[in-house]
């Protein structure tokens, strides 16, 4: 067949990929196509971009052939584009001016409707490439030309309270601010509390008093518009804008349940539901501050993480110490560091020595010495010494804030597996609309009276309440995330974290990964004819620029036989070979076996020596001087601590491991052998590494790659996880989806196991949330529920929401 509505773009055994014109733009049809397509049992996934018209699918032929999929796809994707899209397109150009990001924290949001509301009119926006509002974490990040001012006032414009969070003094308010929150839902709900116990109670003796009804009326009144005032501003700000939300679904149900009852305050005969209006409010307050010391509890590690950095510095201006706010510190201040204080912002240390405690950033347990000339990181423990210190960043660009950006985006992220749960949350309030308008048009049809059919009515819009729906994924991502920076594993974006669970290989380097990446010479030996100390010389100049694990221990080697360094021309570091310079008028040649081979050099003096040395598990290195090979070295390199176990936990997980080296076959076995990798890559270059990544893939794997970051970079880039080792300093950059912090390799493992368990929490939220939805509006409809019931349990669907995603807390 001749497929009308897309093109093949590419295609392998099990994967192809089209490119259809018109899911060009159409981000909501890209999400309808995934779902429908994610039916049949032989597709395994499905990726669109919107952007480009882009839709990837992976199959099983054996269950589907190709000519039938496209058959479908093409089918599916007619329908698609017959139907009006369900929103209006956004416009193909991207927003004019320079691409900024910008994040602001939003108060006000009571439920994930809040959050959809305001991400839709965000994106909108014909400035706003991206957006993306989190309801959990209280953040909405927008990427496109729109200024931090327009967004302000956007978000303001419907009716919540916009904060900066660009610096960590300002995100330390923010946490103030949150405890007041919550301070304020906990006032709130024990004023509605205490006026609506005898509320309650006086409409439990069904009494037709009319005193007692006055005294409910003025009761209930002060509970409705005073605790519960906001939720009717809320609702009406969106009302005027012709939205609506959560507050809008329990203004209409406690409202209707108190104007209902007006009337009966003068009739004795009409009934009167001032305790459920008084009863619907106060529930939906409990609910609400139960919601916020559960959330902040899912927000612990980035408020601790937050909260390392000093309020204050000791500034020394011309010799005077003054004590400043950390926001008036400069780059290039001097700051002074006493004994036991934390260190306020990144710099380097201009005049003392201590010992600096790095811990809880960097995840070495041991303190770190420092002296002048060493950098220190922001929010560090200083020890017993004292010491000046030049401020080289501040703000939003220390390392501290790189991490706290970092969990940011990891917790604001959206998750394919949410996709499904905001369609269905931001279309849920116009639905229950409906539903609750239907009730009660249909008790009254069955001849009941009308306060029956309101009441049943009000339980409808109730316990409707989509929260549960939208808190589901990113509480789950909040602690799962948060847990992850506690263990040193830093995720860049949620997607990581979802791909991780799905892993079933993992690529390793060998050098800085598997191993310490501290190698030392261990042997040396020169041809006959050859001067060794002119040798190393050599050695130490043509390796003096390179940045190599092994250039620096052949450099640090000869330094310590007292070897000059001399002015190196021309050096050219050849990756997975080695590095080549011209030196006191020599070509010199530093590498491995291939690297001598690709000059035309002949190594064969050297080679049973080489054989023998790579059997015992070390690194040999040929020199060559000009066009003869005049020596070779060994440098070994043991495994780090507790490699091996991290090896076998991740074969108890089901993974598959595999280590691409550089180094010989023997040397590369013979580490592999001692910490049970599967497979071995031998004599890799970066540009194998990326090929063997490409062809797992293409196998139908799920690779990750495990790597320093630097020469491992587009392997890295081109896993479906990227793993690298680095350093505190190493956060901030741009090398891979998570960043495994102080080298151990066990915190693959980890991060691995939290993505599982997180995702497991995600499925089991989504599964009771649609659960409690489907299941409790019929009962209400069919008259099983009272409002206040229905309330209260709405209210409790998304506490056990919250509760079951703090499990992740546990260890």
């Amino acid at each position: 067949m001749t497929p009308r509505q897309f093109q093949v773009a590419h295609r392998l055994s099990r994967r192809i990929r089209l490119v259809a014109p018109s899911l060009v733009g159409q981000t909501e049809r890209g999400y309808l196509l995934e779902i429908l397509l994610r039916k049949h049992a032989a597709v395994k996934d499905v990726r669109v971009v919107a952007g480009i018209g882009s839709l990837t699918v992976h199959y099983d032929p054996a269950q589907l052939a190709e000519e039938r999929l496209l058959a479908i796809v093409d089918a599916v994707i007619g329908n698609l584009a017959a139907a009006p899209p369900p929103r209006p397109a956004r416009p193909a150009a991207a927003p004019e001016g320079p691409q900024v990001e910008c994040s602001v924290a939003v108060e006000g949001m009571t439920c994930a409707s809040c959050a959809l509301l305001i991400e839709m009119h965000l994106q909108r926006d014909p400035q706003v490439a991206k957006a993306s509002v989190n309801f959990a974490a209280g953040t909405a990040t927008v990427q496109g030309s729109l200024d931090r001012e327009a967004l302000f006032a956007r978000v303001a414009r419907l009716g919540y309270v916009p904060r900066p969070m660009d610096t960590l003094a300002q995100r330390r308010l923010l946490v103030e601010r949150e405890r007041m929150r919550m301070a304020e839902s906990k006032r709130r709900f024990l004023q509605a509390a205490w006026l609506t116990a005898p509320v309650m109670a006086s409409g439990m003796l069904m009494h037709r008093s009319p005193t007692l009804r006055l005294i409910e009326l003025a009761l209930s009144t002060l509970v409705v518009f005073g605790p519960g005032g906001d939720i009717f501003r809320k609702a009406w700000m969106l009302a005027k804008q012709r939205e609506a939300n959560m507050d809008s679904l329990i203004a209409m149900g406690a409202g209707a349940a108190w104007i209902y009852s007006l009337p009966g305050v003068l009739r004795r005969h009409h009934h009167v539901y001032f305790e459920s209006a008084a009863g619907i409010v106060a529930f939906v307050l409990l609910g609400r501050y139960l919601e916020e010391r559960a959330k902040g509890r899912a927000s612990e590690a980035i408020r601790k993480l937050i909260e390392l950095q000093p309020e204050t510095a000791v500034r020394l201006r011309r010799g005077v110490e003054e004590v400043v706010p950390i926001d008036e510190v400069q780059v290039g201040d001097l700051l002074r560091v006493r004994p036991g204080n934390r260190v306020p912002t990144d710099g380097v240390v201009e005049d003392g020595r201590s010992a600096v405690d790095e811990s809880l950033v960097t995840g070495e347990s041991l303190p770190v010495a420092k002296s002048a000339g060493d950098a220190v990181i922001g929010g560090c423990i200083n020890g017993t010494g004292s010491f000046t210190l030049r401020v080289t960043a501040v703000g939003g660009d220390t390392v501290l804030s790189g991490i706290v950006k970092m969990v940011d985006h990891a917790q604001a992220a959206k998750l394919p597996v949410q996709k499904l749960a905001d369609r269905i949350s931001a279309r849920f309030v116009p639905t229950v609309g409906v539903l609750a308008g239907l009730t009660f048009a249909g008790w009254l049809l069955a001849g009941h009276p009308a306060a029956r059919a309101l009441s049943h009515a009000v339980a409808v819009l109730l316990i409707a309440c989509p929260c549960a729906l939208g808190l589901a994924t990113p509480t789950a991502i909040m602690v799962g995330t948060g847990q992850a920076a506690r263990r040193g594993i830093y995720i860049r974006n949620g997607e990581a974290l979802e791909t991780s669970s799905k892993l079933t290989t993992l690529v390793f380097d060998k050098t800085g990964t598997i191993t310490e990446g501290k190698p030392v010479v261990t042997d040396f030996l020169a041809g006959d004819s050859e001067d060794e100390d002119l040798l190393a010389t050599l050695i130490a100049s043509a390796e003096a620029p390179s940045e190599h694990f092994l250039g620096q221990a052949l450099a640090a080697w000869a330094r310590e036989r007292g070897a000059k360094v001399r002015a190196a021309k021309d050096f050219n570091a050849r990756p997975g070979r080695g590095v080549q310079a011209f030196v006191s008028g020599k070509t010199i040649r530093i590498g491995n076996a291939a690297l001598l081979e690709e000059a035309g050099i002949d190594a064969a003096e050297f080679a049973a020596l080489a054989e023998a040395w790579s059997g015992e598990g070390k690194t040999p290195v040929f020199v060559a001087v000009g066009s003869r090979c005049a020596a070779l070295l060994a440098v070994a390199d043991r495994p780090r601590e507790g490699a091996k176990e991290a090896i076998a936990l991740l074969h108890r997980l089901g993974l598959t491991t595999v280590m691409a080296t550089g180094d010989l076959e023997a040397t590369a076995r013979h580490i592999a052998k001692q910490v049970g990798i599967d497979e071995v890559v031998a004599r890799a270059t970066p540009a194998d590494k990326l090929e063997l990544v490409r062809r797992l893939q293409a196998e139908g794997k799920r690779v990750g790659m495990v790597g320093d970051g630097i020469n491992d970079a587009p392997a890295l880039a081109a896993a479906d996880v990227g793993f690298a080792i680095g350093s505190g300093a190493d956060i901030a950059l741009e090398s891979a989806d998570v960043t495994l912090v102080g080298g151990d390799i066990a915190r693959v493992a980890s991060g691995i196991q939290l993505s599982r368990r997180t995702m497991s929490v995600i499925r089991q939220n989504l599964f009771w949330a649609l659960g409690y939805n489907t299941v409790a509006i019929p009962f209400a409809a069919a008259g099983r529920l009272n409002p206040m019931i229905a309330s209260a349990a709405m209210a409790m669907s998304s506490v056990s929401v919250l509760s079951n995603s703090l499990r992740l807390q546990q260890k």
